[in-house]
This record gives C-alpha cells, structure tokens and sequence, in this order.
C-alpha cells in the first residue's frame, strides 16, 4: 500500500472500498445458547471471552447477568450481529471463516519491502 504526498494514512483509510462482505445477524437468544452449547463453555466462561461482566451469584459462584439476559428467550436485547461473528470465531464455530495467526516474518518482510 502507498500513499501519495498530499494524502494522510486517515484520509485514504477512510476512502478505501470494502473488499470483504461478512453477513452479521443478531442471533436469538436460543441461537447464542445453541452456539455456546456447542462450544461446551459454561455462561460464565463464554462471558469472560467476550468481555462481559461476571459477578458472584447469591449462591457464591460465578455468574453472567448480561449473557444470561442474552440467551433468555424472553429478554428483548441480542447479542450485536459483530460480536457474535467474533464469538464465533474464537471459539471455531463460523460456519465460513477462521481466525489464523499472522506470521511474524511474513509480516516483517512486507514492511519493509519499499512501495513505489
């Protein structure tokens, strides 16, 4: 990638097409438990994967209001379409896409090749 002298990195991030389009859907509540089941991770632990609160119950163990609110059927808030794709992915459950870990040479290399 290169820019001009007259264009900031901002500038031309900013008016760069989308190349990549990813369906996002908000899921139910049923959908998000079915997606954790799936995982095998308990309320709490896919809570704290994702960055939700997790608290002491009034029985002295763990637990997720929020991710509890947003499985409960009859709770009127989704989990975002976003987040839920990142859960996905994190937990290797997307049905098309996967998170791969950048290779660290591969990216050296590309920084430092000079742009025209």
């Amino acid at each position: 990638m290169s820019f001009s002298a007259n264009e900031s990195f901002g500038d031309h991030h900013m008016n760069r097409e989308l190349t990549m389009r990813i369906e996002m859907p908000s899921p139910s509540g049923e959908e998000l438990k079915a997606a954790r089941l799936k995982t095998g991770l308990s309320q709490v632990d896919a809570a704290a994967l994702m960055g939700y609160p997790v608290q002491t119950g009034s029985r002295g163990g763990l637990q997720s209001r929020t991710w509890q609110a947003l499985e409960s059927p009859g709770d009127p808030r989704n989990m975002p379409g976003p987040i839920f794709a990142m859960f996905q992915l994190l937990t290797g459950t997307h049905a098309g896409y996967v998170l791969v870990k950048r290779d660290s040479t591969a990216e050296a290399d590309e920084t430092n090749t000079p742009t025209e």
